[in-house]
């Protein structure tokens, strides 16, 4: 069990390890949420479900979580419960792709996708392989979080997208042209991860559109 902002998350070596920066994204997460409209939010790629609980804790609105890991699904469900919030919490076992229904809205999206590229992922063998495989370049999952987050995000929502170099920040504007999506703030914490901030405009124009990959 490691301490996350003020939760205890449970987690064993069949999911990501919880790093306790990443409670920097929660944090934003929380702040972005005080001024966004009525609606829950959604954290894709939760694993063990630190980031999205505290982000849920401290902003008080319902949570929908995504992950295709059965024992990280498990462990998010009983760190909820630990922290009281199992009446805000969905969690959903599954990939982005199939666990949404197609008019579901949220106005905030949090995602940690895997950003590893797959030629390095032998540097962390603490680590497994699925949690941190993000591709190629290190954006094959991070692509699909776009997409989810292209069809899902409300007019007028935010969504922080974690990811793991400035190069990788650098190819989002091509990324998310067309798709409704406009690139607000990247933070970046060299050795702990870059935060993306994006946005939809206040209105449905885009709300179903995809993204044009670089």
């Amino acid at each position: 069990m490691i301490r996350f902002g003020h939760l205890d998350i449970d987690y064993d070596d069949r999911v990501l390890t919880p790093r306790t920066w990443t409670a920097r994204q929660s944090e934003w997460a929380a702040e972005l949420s005080a001024g966004l409209p009525d609606g829950p939010m959604l954290e894709l790629c939760s694993g063990a479900g630190q980031i999205g609980l505290l982000a849920a804790a401290m902003a008080g609105r319902p949570l929908v979580c995504v992950d295709a890991n059965p024992a990280a699904c498990a462990f998010n469900r009983a760190n909820a419960d630990r922290a009281g919030l199992s009446h805000l919490v969905d969690v959903r076992e599954g990939s982005i792709e199939n666990a949404l229904a197609p008019d579901e809205r949220y106005c905030l999206v949090i995602a940690d996708p895997p950003w590893v590229p797959t030629a390095q992922v032998e540097r962390y063998p603490e680590d497994p392989r699925t949690a941190i495989d993000g591709g190629a370049d290190g954006m094959f999952v991070a692509e699909a979080c776009l997409t989810a987050t292209a069809r899902h995000l409300s007019p007028g929502g935010s969504a922080v997208l974690q990811l793991g170099t400035a190069e990788q920040a650098d190819r989002l504007p091509d990324m998310v042209e067309g798709s409704g999506l406009t690139i607000q703030e990247v933070r970046d914490s060299p050795g702990e991860g870059v935060l993306v901030h994006l946005t939809r405009a206040a209105s449905m124009a885009g709300a179903d559109a995809g993204y044009r990959t670089a």
